[in-house]
């Protein structure tokens, strides 16, 4: 993937005639996204989209300034609306006002130039080493050295710099650059912090120290749902010794923003910001169930391709996700 990359490195002109999907993705040949389904749209979905959008702009009110009393009066209805989806033209926006981000970057100005500008990272050489894997297929991180690129790398090197505990590690790179494609560097790079630090939910540091503290944890717990509540789905991975981190590692890691159906990340990115982590846990086991009655039957090598490759069906976040809302997870500290 990132060999054919190079094609285009050399002459930027001609990628935006490329077919691309709604999100800006580069579409394969035998591409069966949800674009073809949007442009068949009937005029009473568009309307019904229009309205959808009048109301989270009423809810939200001007830049934001209605949020935190309409949330604090109405947290259901939020929680509805967040469930069934933020309408994209308003995502970035209101992804900084459910993640805490924009009251950080306005107690801090100036922090994340200074950062970029006049601070050295060790990671510098690892992180420039990653670009180019982070969303290949994306117009926006494209070109090498193109502006998707930079931006990328000034936010994770950035981050590096503000958390040298953390600093840098690859799974940051697709949060980073999912985060780019609804905001501006220095929103993204709050909104990092944000997750990182716990201005809302439980801090995501230990995904990414030395050893991955939290993945193991998470994982565990994942393992320990699996048997609670598919039994006979979590005896089959005994036997035959599948354990979470052969398969879930990139869920927790990456929020699921790696290699799933871009669609389905942004619902399950919606859903987490307010939420918390335990959406993760909740859309891998739906995963596992909407699947289930194959998996119990796949020997060792099917069984660990099926994990790693899910049927598009499975990934249909309209199908998915009301699945995963009906699995009940307890989460200390969210």
């Amino acid at each position: 993937m990132d060999k054919k990359k190079g094609v285009d490195d050399t002459e930027p002109g001609p990628a935006p005639s490329r077919p691309v999907d709604r999100f800006g993705f580069i579409k394969t040949e035998h591409s069966n996204s949800p674009e073809g389904i949007l442009k068949s749209r009937s005029t009473h979905e568009h309307e019904r989209e229009e309205r959808r959008i009048r109301k989270w702009r009423k809810m939200i009110g001007v830049g934001g300034s209605d949020w935190k009393h309409y949330v604090r009066r109405k947290p259901h209805v939020v929680k509805r609306r967040i469930r069934k989806g933020i309408p994209d033209c308003l995502r970035g926006l209101v992804w900084q006002l459910i993640s805490g981000s924009r009251d950080l970057l306005l107690m801090n100005p100036g922090v994340y130039e200074t950062l970029v500008i006049y601070e050295t990272s060790s990671s510098e050489l690892e992180i420039i080493r990653d670009i180019s894997r982070t969303f290949p297929s994306h117009i926006f991180f494209q070109q090498r050295h193109g502006p998707g690129q930079r931006s990328l790398y000034n936010v994770l090197k950035a981050y590096s710099v503000y958390d040298r505990d953390v600093g840098y590690v690859q799974g940051m790179g697709f949060i980073a650059g999912l985060l780019l494609l609804y905001m501006s560097e220095e929103d993204a790079f709050w909104l990092i912090v944000a997750l990182l630090k716990g201005a809302v939910h439980s801090p995501m540091e230990g995904l990414y120290q030395a050893g991955l503290p939290l993945v193991q944890q998470y994982l565990c717990q994942f393992e320990k749902l699996v048997t609670e509540h598919m039994p006979k789905l979590g005896q089959h991975f005994q036997d035959e010794m599948i354990n979470p981190s052969m398969y879930a590692s990139q869920w927790f890691i990456t929020v699921f923003s790696y290699s799933f159906p871009f669609h389905l990340t942004l619902r399950v990115w919606d859903v987490f910001l307010y939420e918390g982590i335990k959406v993760v846990f909740q859309v891998g086991l739906a995963l596992l169930r909407f699947c289930h009655d194959d998996l119990v039957n796949l020997p060792f090598e099917q069984l660990l391709h099926s994990l790693r490759n899910f049927p598009e069906e499975a990934t249909d976040p309209d199908t998915l996700l009301p699945l995963a809302f009906s699995f009940k997870v307890r989460m200390s500290g969210t």
